[in-house]
């Protein structure tokens, strides 16, 4: 997994929507021709969807911009302009989408979940729309609303069946390499995998639709440290990649002289995960001893009082296969009880209505609809500006502004439109 990528950050902008058109029917023998200006086309969506071709932020780390199309203009002869086109951004599964402050946007777990993450503006709407019985030959048309942009947060959290948890250096890579075609770095030194790796593992190497030869996927999680729930050796960037495991590992290096007993290595990475999420510990697990050729087998020293313990060798390939086949019924099981997952989670609600919020000496007014009925509109002109204070009391502006004990004379502001507060505006 050359190149792992598993935090990164995405500027989306959604397409602006286009203008509406002001236009005349002029024909020859058509006295007195009226408005026929069309509607500008909306603007493009940004859209994450999660997908199994890809397990990696790779593609965000020099490129974090993310863009959809903007609608074309109006026309005459009420011709309504062209939709921008979404866009629909591939991200691996199993990345949360966080807000910069942090905030949980959506939870993409599965493949092809999807999330808009930026709504495309509205196309504006062209003065034919305007014609009333009281105003014949309306001058303007509406601008398109600006699409929305924002920066996200990506976090990815590998998306595995098993998940290898241990101490630096006591042998997962090797036995991931054993047991799948995955090549991690092997060296006999502490810290060699610096990221995690996969591999699919197949029950018995016989076809995949064999009875009990299910295939499953294998995480070999960077060695943990004494303090990794607390943030030490990067322990939360390693941790993380557990939480979607349902199966984990527990691997005890039996080989002499490492300096810490069986007993030991288990006792600290247990409380390990349970200080990072006491749900780790409640998952099935198997408590696996490393590297037993190293021992003799009545020289070595017990796992824990665990049921479930096994000893393997990844060099002689000593207990390699009862490790598969337990496995294989382990993630089985976790797989027909956790059912099938809702999909997409999205966690941020799009917030409506009118709010009015203080801003230094005056107020400001917050909502989509708000900022709409005036960025959209032509302020120069008398007609629009009156239809833009219809709009805003239709939302109920005036009320909300009262509520919140604005007085004659406070500074308001709505979008980019500033104006005094008096009981007639």
């Amino acid at each position: 997994m050359a190149g792992f990528v598993d935090e990164a950050q995405v500027h989306v902008r959604a397409g602006d929507g286009g203008a509406g058109a002001v236009s005349f029917r002029r024909e020859a023998h058509v006295a007195r021709g009226g408005p026929d200006g069309g509607d500008g086309g909306r603007g493009g969506d940004v859209f994450l969807e999660s997908t199994s071709s890809l397990a990696s932020l790779l593609a965000f780390r020099d490129r974090p911009h993310r863009r959809a199309g903007s609608g074309a203009h109006g026309g005459g002869d009420k011709r309504r302009g062209r939709a921008g086109r979404d866009l629909v951004v591939p991200v691996p599964v199993g990345t949360v989408v966080r807000t910069t402050d942090g905030e949980v946007f959506a939870d993409l777990g599965a493949p092809g979940d999807r999330v808009r993450v930026a709504e495309g503006g509205r196309g504006g709407a062209g003065n034919a729309r305007f014609l009333t019985n009281r105003l014949r030959a309306p001058a303007f048309a509406e601008q398109g609303e600006v699409g929305e942009e924002r920066w996200l947060d990506l976090e990815l959290k590998l998306v595995a069946d098993v998940a290898l948890v241990g101490f630096p250096n006591c042998g997962k890579s090797t036995l991931i390499a054993r047991i799948s075609a995955a090549r991690p770095k092997i060296a006999d030194y502490p810290f060699t995998t610096l990221e995690p790796h996969l591999g699919v593992v197949r029950p018995g190497g016989g076809p995949v639709d064999a009875p009990g030869a299910a295939e499953f996927v294998v995480a070999d999680i960077p060695g943990l440290v004494e303090g990794a729930s607390e943030g030490r050796g990067l322990g939360h960037r390693f941790l993380r990649h557990v939480e979607r495991a349902r199966v984990l590992v527990v691997m005890i290096d039996l080989a002499p002289g490492e300096g810490r007993p069986p007993s030991h290595q288990l006792a600290v990475l247990l409380d390990e995960l349970d200080r990072f999420s006491p749900d780790l510990v409640a998952r099935p697990r198997m408590v696996v001893g490393s590297r037993a050729d190293t021992v003799p087998a009545d020289q070595r020293p017990p796992l824990a009082d665990y049921d479930g313990e096994l000893a393997v060798s990844s060099a002689t390939g000593e207990g390699i296969d009862e490790l598969v086949g337990r496995l294989g019924h382990l993630v089985g099981t976790a797989r027909a009880s956790a059912g099938s997952p809702a999909s997409p989670v999205v966690h941020r609600p799009r917030p409506e209505g009118v709010v009015v919020a203080p801003e230094g000496r005056g107020f400001v007014v917050l909502g989509r609809a708000a900022a709409r009925a005036v960025g959209v509109s032509d302020l120069t002109d008398p007609d629009a500006l009156a239809l833009v204070q219809r709009r805003l009391k239709r939302l109920g502006v005036d009320r909300a502004l009262a509520r919140a004990g604005a007085r004659p004379g406070d500074d308001v502001r709505i979008g980019k439109l500033s104006f005094t507060y008096s009981e007639e505006t």
